[in-house]
C-alpha cells in the first residue's frame, strides 16, 4: 500500500480547500515542482495532483505547473481535474502523465470514459467524490442521486484501472477518513481503490491499512501542516506490511 502526497493546483500555486469550497482555501506553496521534488525525497513513489480550476470549470489552467511538477521528479504522477474530454486525454498523455483521473465525465459522459478505457489501458483511474454516498461532479459543485458503489461497479466494468474515493464532507478538515465507506467500496470492487479525504495523524492510516486490497492513501492538508510526516508515514506502512 501506498502513501500518496496531494498537490492541488488553483491558478499555479498549492493548495488545499475545505469540503471542496472555493472560499475556503489555504495556499501552501508558490513552486509545485519543489513541493513535489520534497514529496520524492521524503520517499514518495507516486504523486497525486488534481487542477482545481479544470475541477471548476472544466478548463485546465494549470497545465505550466503540471509540466514543471512531471519535469522536476521521475516517480509515477496521476492527475485529474478538468479531464472530461479525449483532447485532454492526450494532452496529459503526451506530457508524460502516468495515470489519468475521470471523474465527472465518467458520470455525464460514460461513452467516453469507456473509450478512454480502451484507448489507455491500465491508466485510467475514476475519481469517485461522494456525499453521503451520493456521487458529486462538476468540483464537488453538483451532488448528483447516484450511488457510490453502484457507480464504481459501473465503471470497473467499463475498464477502469482503478476508483479514487474520496469522502467530501471529510476532505481538508482533518476530521479523520471514512473506513466504513472506503471498506465498502473496496469489498464491492475486484480493482484497486484508493482511499482519499480526512486523513489527519498516523493512527488514520493505521485504521485504513486494515482494509483488504487497499492499493493507496492520499494525504495532502496533513502533511503540509505538519499533522503527519510523509516520511513517518512511508515508514509505518512498510512496517505494518512487514
Amino acid at each position: 500500500m501506498l502513501i500518496i502526497p496531494a498537490i492541488d493546483l488553483k491558478d499555479g500555486v498549492c493548495v488545499r480547500l475545505q469540503q471542496g469550497r472555493k472560499d475556503a482555501v489555504t495556499v501552501y506553496s508558490d513552486d509545485p515542482a519543489a513541493t513535489a521534488l520534497a514529496w520524492v525525497r521524503d520517499g514518495a513513489e507516486l504523486i497525486h495532483i488534481v487542477d482545481l480550476d479544470g475541477a471548476f470549470t472544466g478548463d485546465q489552467l494549470n497545465i505550466e505547473g503540471i509540466k514543471r511538477i512531471r519535469a522536476a521528479v521521475d516517480v509515477p504522477l496521476e492527475v485529474g481535474g478538468g479531464i472530461r474530454d479525449e483532447g485532454r486525454l492526450e494532452l496529459m498523455v503526451s506530457l508524460g502523465i502516468d495515470r489519468l483521473i475521470i471523474g465527472t465525465a465518467a458520470i455525464t459522459q460514460p461513452e467516453m470514459f469507456q473509450r478512454a478505457c480502451q484507448r489507455y489501458p491500465g491508466r485510467i483511474l475514476a475519481g469517485i467524490d461522494a456525499d453521503n454516498s451520493k456521487v458529486a461532479i462538476k468540483g464537488w459543485q453538483e451532488v448528483t442521486q447516484r450511488d457510490a458503489i453502484e457507480v464504481a461497479t459501473e465503471l470497473q466494468g467499463f475498464g477502469a484501472a482503478g476508483v479514487i474515493y474520496t469522502d467530501i464532507s471529510r476532505d481538508g478538515m482533518l476530521s479523520g477518513p471514512n473506513v466504513e465507506a472506503t471498506q465498502q467500496l473496496a469489498n464491492a470492487l475486484n480493482i484497486p481503490v484508493i482511499a482519499s479525504g480526512g486523513v489527519s495523524s498516523l493512527e488514520d492510516i493505521k485504521n485504513l491499512s486494515t482494509i483488504a486490497g487497499l492499493y493507496g492513501i492520499i494525504t495532502g492538508k496533513a502533511i503540509y501542516s505538519g499533522a503527519i510526516a510523509l516520511k513517518a508515514a512511508i515508514e509505518l506502512v512498510r512496517q505494518m506490511q512487514g
